[in-house]
């Protein structure tokens, strides 16, 4: 008996979705199988083999499953053996195809649509304690009186100390409407409680505007439902306040960095806010599905205003379309680093049970035809050579709409390539550690007024350094970590070497502690700096990020290009 296009169609979407129906009914599945492959398998057409191997993979894996969970030494968790087996098959794939559960993709349609229920804070785990790290405005718990740097040690009567993050977490989520009581302990004042109803939080992609002199700055951080609206009302709030202040727009800068992206349509969506209506944003192509090419489709708020985009290796998906598109068709200036290379589209497929399949279904391309998707790892023999000479040798060149040449294979490349700045080791471990933000939160119930600024270094950093030695901080430096390894070598020594133990020189160990203290010493302004900004963010979160973002290099440069018009015009017309 042979089985006809529609009916194997069928029987495959089935036996996907209901394997549990297959583990009870094995000896069906058999029997559909033998009448199935009747005919001998090399005389089969090309789909008929397809579908035949499907239907024998399946069949294997119920097997195995079954087999397992009726008959292994120990009874086995079988939700959990599933899972494990999807993931296994997924492994096998690219990494942006995986299975998400009930409670990954609730968290997934809160990404894309930036909405959820909740009150409107965002929490941190420091030394088995959960602080809140930031109070979003004109929510319940801003409402509430509840702001950065307080405790929360109970939720809805319950302990929560030394509890994990995800934990804590869980705890705070809840329908829409529910009441939420929180035990707050704030520095200098009694334990109090506060009731908070959770509701509907909108999350603004665009986390921050602001001018410098007569250029705007927006940053966003990631491409959701609404991300082309909010990007328009932060356009035009610049345009009104230069207004305001009687001086032109000379220019806008978007900053993408560390943007991990998000949906393709709200990256073509942003990109129109700047190009000429019917441009050519990105194509995408696919095995199953036929090419399709996104234009533009309304008129932009800034079609002519000089443009610099910002990104990093952490830009990626969404984030290099837009910077992909600006740079193909000449519309602005790309400055920063090369972006992390994610040039696959994800589907989203819903599943039995509230689960979900994020599946790549397609690869995307700009507008001069360029694959961002990064390639592998050069072989080992080529790994000592330059990247830009890798590139020139194994790339073929793109042109942008003004003729540009431009390369694939890994990215955006910027027009004008800039490092961010990078913390030293001694003030990431400070970071790290939620000792600048610890201190901040001190300071902050003892000064209730925001502070002039700046702040009075020495006396700064006096207090500080008692805060340290209070919290009984530490660091090791790269000499100390060389030297505990030189340690533990010689205590192997010592073990074949009993009667003359090896002994490390004082003069070593005191050369090793100078070293230290020489680097601390040396990064003293710049722990100043940070302070300074910190204990500011605790007062006025947005002051505090447009004076850190008037300290960074790549923001200056951008600045200097747009304030140069010769400049400007020569990066996109050489």
């Amino acid at each position: 008996m042979q089985l006809n296009r529609q009916y194997r169609g069928a029987y495959v979407g089935a036996a996907l979705t209901t394997l549990w129906r297959r583990v009870s009914g094995f000896m069906i599945v058999l029997c559909l199988c033998s009448s199935f492959s009747a005919r001998p398998l090399y005389s089969m057409p090309a789909d008929e083999k397809e579908y035949f191997g499907i239907i024998k993979s399946i069949d294997l894996l119920g097997e195995v499953y079954r087999q397992l969970s009726l008959n292994y030494v120990d009874k086995p968790d079988v939700r959990e053996l599933m899972y494990a087996g999807i993931d296994g098959m997924l492994h096998t794939l690219d990494p942006y195809t995986v299975f998400l559960d009930k409670s990954d993709s609730q968290e997934l349609d809160e990404l894309t649509s930036g909405q959820y229920a909740g009150i409107g804070v965002t929490i941190a785990s420091i030394d088995g304690s959960i602080y809140i790290a930031s109070v979003v405005e004109g929510y319940g718990a801003s409402r509430a009186g509840v702001r950065m740097g307080d405790i929360i040690a109970a939720v809805n009567g319950t302990g929560i100390k030394n509890k994990p993050l995800n934990e804590v977490k869980e705890l705070l989520k809840g329908p829409l409407g529910a009441t939420l009581t929180l035990g707050i302990e704030r520095e200098s004042e009694p334990f109090f409680t506060v009731s908070i109803k959770r509701e509907e939080i909108r999350v603004n992609t665009v986390s921050h505007s602001c001018f410098f002199g007569d250029t705007g700055y927006i940053e966003m951080k990631s491409f959701g439902a609404r991300s082309a609206d909010e990007l328009r009302e932060a356009l035009q709030d610049l345009q009104r306040q230069a207004a305001a202040k009687h001086i032109p727009l000379r220019g806008v800068i978007l900053d993408l960095r560390n943007n991990p992206g998000g949906l393709l349509n709200a990256s073509v969506d942003v990109a129109s806010l700047f190009v000429r209506k019917g441009s050519n944003v990105v194509s995408i192509r696919g095995r199953v599905h036929e090419p399709k090419v996104y234009v533009t489709v309304t008129d932009p708020v800034h079609e002519t205003v000089p443009l610099v985009v910002l990104i990093n290796s952490q830009s990626a998906s969404a984030a290099e379309i837009v910077a992909g598109a600006i740079q193909d068709l000449d519309r602005g200036v790309i400055i920063g680093e090369r972006s992390f290379g994610k040039g696959r589209v994800q589907s989203v497929l819903n599943l039995s049970y509230d689960n979900t399949l994020k599946l790549t279904t397609a690869k995307y391309y700009t507008p001069s035809g360029r694959l961002i998707q990064k390639e592998a790892p050069p072989e080992p023999e080529q790994r000592n050579v330059l990247p830009e000479v890798q590139e020139d040798k194994r790339s073929t060149p793109f042109f942008t709409k003004g003729r540009r040449k431009v390369y694939g294979g890994g990215g955006i490349k910027p027009d004008i390539e800039i490092s961010d700045r990078k913390d030293s080791p001694y003030l990431m471990e400070l970071r790290n550690k939620g000792m600048l933000f610890l201190f901040s939160s001190n300071y902050r119930s003892r000064t209730p007024l925001k502070p002039v600024q700046p702040i009075e270094r020495k006396g700064l950093m006096r207090s500080f350094n008692d805060f340290l030695q209070s919290r009984k901080f530490t660091y090791t430096s790269q000499a100390e970590r060389q030297l505990d390894e030189l340690k533990a070598a010689l205590k192997g020594e010592d073990a074949v070497n009993a009667i003359n133990p090896v002994k490390i020189p004082d003069e070593l160990l005191k050369g090793v502690a100078l070293l230290k203290a020489q680097e601390i010493a040396k990064e003293s302004e710049a722990v100043a700096e940070a302070l300074e900004l910190e204990i500011l963010r605790h007062y006025d979160k947005p002051l505090a990020r447009t004076g850190e973002l008037s300290h960074d290099p790549v923001v200056k440069r951008a600045l200097e290009v747009l304030a140069d018009s010769r400049q400007y015009s020569r990066t996109l017309h050489p």
